[in-house]
């Protein structure tokens, strides 16, 4: 094969795993919006200088904008070879991509195929693997034979799937894909959810990896979890798969929550900021008794009075509207939370499944 080869992503994707390095050479900014799974971002403009050749393409022309964005460009490829690339093999093989012309991947590939590396650049760039990510996801789930861990909030369905995974099952877990608990209270402290475009190939990536003839446990999550929607083919095929039931004593869902949610026992000024939204449904006298309650250190009735007030009755409207199957669930209960519990119950669904 000559390099640099320019391969589709069709022929690439089977290939995928087999590189050393899959290089983004966008922006920063067009990094961090979304990427192919495991890229490093190598940009040969960096976002200031991507705007100056822009603005000079617009203001001055093409080939003025050619000179100061050629110059620019090798200067920056010639650094991430000094700093990362220069101990690498004559074997090692990446594959390089940009957003869709070519323009900047082509100019790095170039130069590091002239070196001696076999390197791939992706026909069509990110825009192609977008293509085919919202190709997939449309028809990805129908393969798959789905199990719903529903529950009322605090009933251990995260950790269940957190240990379910552990024990070797496949777990599509979409609050950790989304860095998001999925609830009014679900932001979590210094992770920011990504992207609508980096939830979707979080998706993707681990959906394309599990087996069609063993089952994918998965969360009842409603349509968005934090400000991410669900594709909706899989919100269609997670509402119509069969659904387990997940129980636990009221005492033992509040310690799991104050557990879990322990940013909030120790700020309660920042869990009362949230419980403010709640003012048009429970109205001003009844979230201020409850915030009082937090800021005096009353954080388990509060917990419990929250739960069995708020989510609980939200949890019975919504679930057997939402999942189809889930009359017929098959009930887990829970003796308590600690990790015992939680292996036996998913060692038991694994038996069965």
């Amino acid at each position: 094969m000559k390099y640099p080869a320019l391969l589709p992503f069709a022929e690439i994707l089977p290939l995928l795993d087999q590189f050393d390095t899959i290089i983004d050479a966008r922006s920063e900014a067009e990094f961090a919006e979304d990427r192919l799974p495991g890229a490093i971002n190598c940009p040969v403009l960096n976002n200031e200088q991507r705007i100056r050749v822009g603005t000079l393409y617009k203001q001055v022309g093409a080939f003025e904008a050619k000179k100061l964005g050629a110059a620019l460009v090798a200067r920056n490829i010639a650094t991430h070879i000094d700093t990362l690339f220069a101990d690498k093999p004559r074997d090692w093989k990446p594959l390089v991509y940009c957003w869709r012309g070519g323009n900047r991947s082509g100019s790095m590939a170039h130069i590091l195929a002239k070196i001696g590396w076999p390197v791939v650049q992706l026909d069509g760039g990110y825009k192609e693997y977008r293509r085919h990510v919202n190709a997939a996801l449309a028809e990805l789930p129908a393969r798959f034979s789905f199990r719903v861990i529903a529950g009322p909030t605090g009933s251990g369905k995260s950790a269940l799937l957190r240990t379910l995974a552990a024990e070797g099952a496949q777990v599509l877990d979409l609050e950790q894909l989304a860095s998001h608990r999925g609830s009014l209270l679900g932001d979590i402290p210094d992770a920011p959810q990504p992207s609508q475009k980096a939830f979707e190939s979080g998706i993707w990536q681990a959906l394309r990896r599990f087996d069609p003839a063993q089952p994918v446990f998965v969360e009842s999550e409603s349509k968005k979890v934090g400000k991410l929607r669900v594709p909706d083919t899989l919100m269609e095929k997670m509402r119509a798969s069969p659904c387990i039931a997940l129980s636990l004593s009221i005492a033992d869902r509040v310690a799991l929550l104050m557990r879990e949610y322990a940013h909030f026992v120790a700020d309660p000024a920042a869990l009362n900021r949230q419980l403010d939204c709640l003012v048009p449904l429970h109205g001003r006298e009844k979230i201020a008794r409850w915030q009082a309650m937090a800021a005096a250190g009353e954080m388990a009735p509060m917990v419990e009075e929250l739960l069995v007030q708020h989510y609980d009755p939200a949890y019975l409207r919504s679930i057997d509207r939402n999942f189809t199957r889930f009359a017929q669930a098959r009930q887990v209960s829970l003796a308590d939370i600690s990790a015992q519990s939680f292996v036996a119950a998913a060692r038991d669904l694994l038996a069965s499944s």
